[in-house]
């Protein structure tokens, strides 16, 4: 009977159950197979390793409840996936998440999930805890591409050097999706922008994120999108109803531009040194029926800079209406000359702070939380679940 006992174990590690389960694996060749027989509810278990980049599937269904994940079998040692065109591609795609695996070392985008190029979008995904670094390095090249996906969360996930004209995460014709507790590490003068949101996006919040020295611009709401990649079609602006709240970032020329958007707010971040503008308010896209950019909100935010690094408070393109955004409450702070804290700005702003020292506990270090000794500004990341120097919240 024991010999008997060992294969039927042995059956029960490579073939899915009828109605999922877990599905342990060990190599490339028994992930494939997992991923090409996953039915909702499976769970596939990758154990500690180096897999081969390109693992790629189309069509996987999960249901409400019953998703299908791809997870670190031990999340202390996340399978590596190395090398190859690109680290995972999904498309078309419902009810599926990826939590503690690491991307690495791949030419093109380290994770890639769209809707293959149909009308529906993939629908209900969540990548949690996910690490892609060393993407490119040169050229359009993501850390995180989603292109169709509706009902998305990535979160606590970290992106580290992508492709000198990519993004850390972009978001092309996305909807109702949050990205949070996430890093993205790049450099000022390398990379397009650390997170993007065009090609008709919406209802997308970026929240408790860090964004170090993330490419020129850390936080890009709007871009310019060809027609043909628009999802929906192109209905006068790149993005509309995106939020970027209680976030940090440190570096970049600027920290957030608003670009061909349509609505958008910015409120509650704490900003540390631009390179060289608080914000942006452009327009990219100058394709027929496209809107000028309008309708900003930023409120609430603490920018601390130097006067001879950020020398414009505000950038205005042609092809905006900056008479229509908002900004409030803002505290504006010059390190090297408290005198010349108050920026130039194309609105008048309500009830600004400026001059007023925000007493960071170590801005040199990473860490700018304010001193909690009475003396804290109410503008900036709020104190709860404030994301830390190492990315976590």
């Amino acid at each position: 009977m024991r010999p008997h006992m060992i294969v039927t174990l042995g059956l029960a590690l490579t073939v899915p159950p009828a109605t999922g389960g877990e599905i342990a694996v060990a190599d490339d060749q028994g992930l494939r197979r997992a991923l090409a027989d996953a039915k909702p509810g499976t769970t596939i278990l990758i154990a500690p390793g180096i897999y081969e980049g390109g693992l790629t599937a189309r069509g996987l269904k999960g249901e409400p409840g019953s998703p299908i994940t791809l997870r670190a079998a031990d999340p202390r040692r996340p399978p590596v996936f190395r090398g190859g065109t690109f680290g995972v591609h999904l498309s078309a795609v419902e009810h599926v998440e990826i939590h503690d695996i690491l991307v690495e070392a791949v030419a093109g985008n380290g994770i890639n999930i769209d809707d293959g190029g149909a009308a529906t979008p993939s629908r209900h995904v969540a990548l949690r805890r996910v690490v892609v670094r060393d993407v490119g390095p040169e050229g359009n090249r993501d850390g995180i591409k989603l292109s169709g996906v509706d009902d998305f969360r990535v979160e606590g996930c970290t992106v580290e050097r992508w492709g000198d004209r990519g993004s850390g995460i972009d978001m092309v014709g996305c909807h109702r999706g949050e990205v949070t507790g996430c890093t993205f590490r790049h450099g000022d003068r390398e990379g397009d922008n650390g997170a993007q949101a065009k090609g008709g996006s919406g209802e997308i919040t970026i929240r408790r994120c860090r964004f170090e020295h993330a490419g020129q611009r850390a936080v890009n709401l709007g871009g310019s999108t060809g027609r043909a990649y628009f999802r929906p079609e192109p209905r006068g602006y790149e993005a509309r109803d995106i939020t970027v709240e209680d976030c940090t970032f440190i570096g970049s020329m600027t920290p957030v531009a608003f670009v061909g958007v349509d609505g958008a707010e910015v409120r509650h971040n704490t900003i540390y040194r631009p390179g060289r503008w608080g914000l942006r308010i452009l327009r990219e896209n100058n394709g027929e029926g496209f809107l000028p950019c309008r309708n900003g909100e930023f409120t609430d935010n603490l920018i601390a800079f130097r006067s001879d690094e950020m020398v414009v408070s505000v950038n205005i393109g042609p092809g905006t209406a900056p008479e229509t955004f908002t900004l409030a409450r803002n505290a504006w702070y010059c390190l090297d000359a408290p005198e010349r804290s108050h920026p130039r700005l194309p609105v008048a702003e309500a009830d600004g702070v400026y001059g007023a020292d925000p007493r960071f506990r170590d801005a040199e270090g990473g860490d700018l939380r304010q001193r909690t000794d009475g003396t804290a500004l109410r503008a900036g990341v709020r104190a709860k679940g404030v994301v830390s120097r190492g990315g976590k919240p």
